[in-house]
């Protein structure tokens, strides 16, 4: 038994993790599922073959909560994802047995904390970035608990699982190591977990009976879903009937009161369209001839647009080339807002999905450009040079963030925006690509997050769904089914005011990477110094 032992640990602690993620229902799992890492941690002494069990743990976890990423055209990108994004999530675990080795078991406690935030950071940050599943995203389906993310962020759900897994295992072992009787045990100890838990419960219960609702002008948005077989909508032959489609749905619940129209991602030029000319695409045109009808409407939808560079103005490492040399150009997945002004607003998404809109680095490994996973008609990566920071309308006074699929993941990029003066959050999406899986569930819940970090109102519209509107407490207003055509109408409400997240962002996760520096300054310190008292 004591040979298997740290198996078992391996697969429980994987098991307790993916139990405990959206969208189970057991999300009070997350505060015992870092103890199976904690016991290993104590029984397995060998740096080698603690990694071993980690990175299984960590392995199945990732695979029994993003399997989904695979279920493309290329199933091995799946487990490349999975195998990378379990690689990464080693290294602070790792750090900390190491940590713990050399300082002791309670600052290798801290060193876990700070250690593990100053990754979520990283993956935030860099192009290998893969969010998904930092530990404050556990709280996605329950609101109520984490009303306080509009001081922390998710960075602070992160905190509170891994502190609430320390007092509790910790708790644990001192029960097993010094018995005593249960009332004693309780009134000396247990109540240092228990408070851990309840504590943030009982301060988001304050935030939501303290917080008021944004007061002012709403406006009315018509959201479409049109449930288009994302493997089919890139066919040349079907795009006239999309279009059709789209425009039929909106006129269903559109009327002289509706603010905006919004369709989901990569719904227009799905071959691109160059952006200089996007006024005189026939697209544009029909949209235009739709907005006649309800003057006081914008159109707000994903598209596919083409920027052409030239000398003057430089040119971007990694934009592409024509076949004949002559033109340097980028593809980006953009959100555009049409009017009945002539003016098209172009925003380009700028968090791309790793492998499947851009390859990381490549402006270091150019041969790699066209390695770039094809879900669509362009295919190669997007670029990210920069478009409009938010879709402005002057007449409504509203100032619209349209995140585009994965960007919506991103807590901080969301409140920078806000800070920048989006009053209203639209969310473009197009989910259908992983099929009916776990992946479009989990994206919807995370919506839920930025409305809490940031107060804003939600407008979500995705392809095959789950379209819905979300409020600023994060509760789901409205919503349609997956696979399912169909038309949202609701009102939002534009705020103005800033919570303490979007006015001074990630307080905690910087706050860990300079004590994570800290940390690793002293245990190296410490190393060196026991080494030269043996020597000497």
């Amino acid at each position: 038994m004591q040979r298997w032992l740290p198996i078992l640990l391996s697969i429980t602690g994987a098991l307790l993790l993916w139990a405990a993620w959206p969208t189970s229902p057991l999300t009070f799992l997350i505060f015992i599922a870092f103890i199976p890492i904690l016991r290993l941690s104590d029984l397995v002494q060998h740096n080698g073959k603690f990694f071993g069990c980690i990175f299984l743990t960590l392995f199945l976890w990732n695979v029994a909560t993003t399997w989904w990423v695979g279920n493309t055209t290329v199933p091995a990108s799946g487990l490349a994802a999975n195998l990378i994004n379990t690689l990464v999530m080693s290294v602070p675990v790792s750090g900390y047995h190491r940590t713990r080795k050399v300082l002791g078991t309670t600052a290798g406690y801290f060193a876990l904390i700070v250690y593990w935030l100053t990754f979520e950071y990283i993956h935030l940050s860099w192009e290998f970035s893969w969010p998904w599943l930092s530990l404050g995203n556990a709280f996605a389906m329950h609101p109520s608990w984490v009303q306080w993310y509009e001081y922390t962020g998710v960075s602070g759900g992160t905190l509170w699982i891994l502190l609430s897994n320390i007092l509790i295992y910790h708790t644990w072992l001192q029960r097993k190591n010094y018995p005593v009787s249960l009332p004693l045990f309780l009134w000396k100890t247990a109540w240092k977990p228990a408070l851990a838990i309840v504590i943030p419960l009982l301060l988001s219960s304050l935030v939501t009976y303290t917080f008021k609702v944004p007061e002012g002008p709403s406006a009315e948005v018509v959201i479409v879903q049109p449930n288009i077989d994302p493997y089919d909508k890139f066919a040349d032959e079907n795009a006239n009937m999309q279009l059709q489609k789209m425009i039929s749905l909106s006129k269903e619940k559109t009327d002289s009161n509706t603010a905006y129209i919004i369709w989901p991602e990569t719904a227009l030029f799905t071959r691109g369209a160059w952006e200089n000319q996007l006024s005189y695409e026939w697209e544009v045109k029909q949209i235009r001839q739709l907005l006649l009808q309800y003057p006081h409407a914008s159109l707000v939808s994903g598209a596919t647009t083409l920027k052409r560079y030239n000398e003057a103005d430089g040119i971007p490492k990694g934009s592409r080339t024509a076949e004949d040399g002559t033109i340097h150009y980028d593809a980006f997945n953009s959100a555009i807002q049409v009017d009945t002004s002539g003016n098209v607003q172009i925003y380009h998404k700028a968090r791309l999905v790793p492998g499947v809109e851009i390859i990381p680095y490549v402006r270091y490994l150019s041969f790699m450009k066209e390695l770039a996973l094809d879900l669509g008609g362009i295919s190669g990566g997007y670029g990210i040079t920069p478009g409009v920071r938010l879709l402005e309308d002057t007449r409504k006074h509203i100032n619209v963030l349209p995140a585009i699929c994965y960007e919506s993941v991103y807590g901080e990029f969301v409140a920078e925006h806000v800070r920048n003066g989006a009053n209203l959050l639209f969310i473009v999406t197009n989910d259908g690509w992983w099929g009916n899986t776990e992946g479009h569930r989990q994206h919807l819940q995370y919506a839920r997050l930025r409305a809490i970090e940031t107060r804003r109102w939600v407008a979500r519209s995705a392809n095959t769904g789950i379209s819905a509107i979300i409020d600023p407490l994060g509760k789901i207003q409205q919503t349609l089914p997956y696979w399912k055509e169909g038309v949202i109408k609701g009102t939002v409400t534009p705020a103005a005011s800033f919570t303490f997240y979007v006015k001074f962002g990630d307080l905690i996760s910087r706050t860990a990477i300079a004590f994570c520096i800290l940390v690793i300054a002293f245990s190296f310190y410490q190393k060196y110094t026991r080494r030269k008292r043996l020597i000497n």
